[in-house]
């Protein structure tokens, strides 16, 4: 099977203040039609980036892809006319952002907002796509779906919020939707009915999901693969079951040791803390030595991290990692 969306070699970089600056560097992904690929990270590792990179929304200036590939559905959209990837937009290729009220126009109701989106894409006549309107509220779990087209973004929760996004989204059936930080202002409970609701229509429409989080426990309820970044670049990949079963960078493991677990005990000769933490912060950017950019947050790195930086390979292990020291316990 030939992968839905692939990004080869990719290089992004921004001028600021610091001169030109890397923010992705050499990141390979593949979407297979219909899995949830998961990219996970804390704020700052370039999960957003790559998004906007698959979305062609890096904004230039400041921003430049000066290297690699982007390939969907067979066709090269690495340097697209805006035209076309207008047409790929909200098409073939959706998203849901982070935060619904900065996506959504204050000033019209949701319903005209949706129904917007279907005409874009769509030879429909206004009462077609009213129609469709409602019906893709409903499905997204809306109540009085025909009442709420008629409201206002800031007259909805924002669980109801991040629904009518979904429901966007998916208004013209697209191939890939991507999904970036979906439930992050979101209380749990409202987490869980969103993820529960991504999955039933991946199973409906036979979408392939890419969710970006910083969430672990995300990651595993919800993707087939995953990938990890850390500043700008992949540092493990594999199934979603290979990473959390048997993580071999150290930043994939202090992501899982921060995995609050009930009823987990305190520290003791063979057991994790009840909440474990991953010591200092992300290096800015314009920082970055030549070695491997979590060495100073490593309880394992050597002079042999600091100066040379590593690649991601899988040869002698499971899946690919870029560690000098991959599956050597802290």
């Amino acid at each position: 099977m030939n992968p839905l969306m692939s990004l080869q070699d990719l290089r992004v970089e921004f001028d600021t203040r610091h001169g030109r600056v890397t923010a992705l560097s050499g990141v390979s992904l593949d979407v297979m039609p219909g899995e949830t690929l998961g990219i996970v990270g804390e704020s700052g590792c370039g999960k957003s980036i790559t998004a906007l990179a698959m979305m062609g929304l890096i904004p230039n200036p400041p921003g430049h892809l000066t290297e690699g590939t982007i390939t969907f559905d067979g066709e090269d959209i690495t340097r697209a006319p805006a035209r076309r990837m207008r047409q790929l937009r909200g098409g073939e290729i959706a998203m849901i952002f982070q935060e619904p009220m900065t996506s959504l126009n204050p000033v019209f109701t949701v319903g005209d907002q949706i129904a917007e989106s279907i005409l874009l894409h769509q030879d429909i006549s206004r009462a077609e796509a009213d129609k469709q309107v409602v019906e893709l509220l409903e499905t997204v779990g809306i109540p009085e779906p025909a009442a709420r087209a008629r409201t206002y973004p800031h007259q909805l929760s924002g669980g109801m919020r991040q629904r009518v996004m979904i429901a966007m989204a998916i208004s013209c059936r697209p191939k890939l939707l991507i999904a970036d930080e979906p439930t992050t202002a979101l209380d749990v409970t409202v987490q869980a009915q969103i993820f529960d609701l991504m999955r039933d229509i991946q199973q409906k429409f036979g979408v392939a999901i890419v969710l970006i989080t910083h969430d672990m426990g995300a990651i595993a309820e919800m993707t087939d693969r995953v990938a990890v970044m850390y500043a700008g670049r992949v540092i493990e990949q594999g199934l979603s079951d290979q990473i959390l079963d048997d993580p071999l960078h150290p930043y994939t493991r202090g992501l899982i040791g921060c995995i609050p677990v009930l009823g987990r005990a305190a520290a003791s000769a063979d057991r994790l803390p009840p909440l474990a933490e991953i010591p200092g912060v992300v290096p800015p950017l314009h920082l970055l030595g030549k070695g491997c950019a979590f060495a100073d947050r490593c309880a394992l790195a050597d002079d042999r991290c600091r100066a040379d930086r590593p690649l991601l390979s899988a040869a002698g292990h499971g899946h690919p990692v870029a560690c000098h020291h991959a599956g050597v316990p802290a």
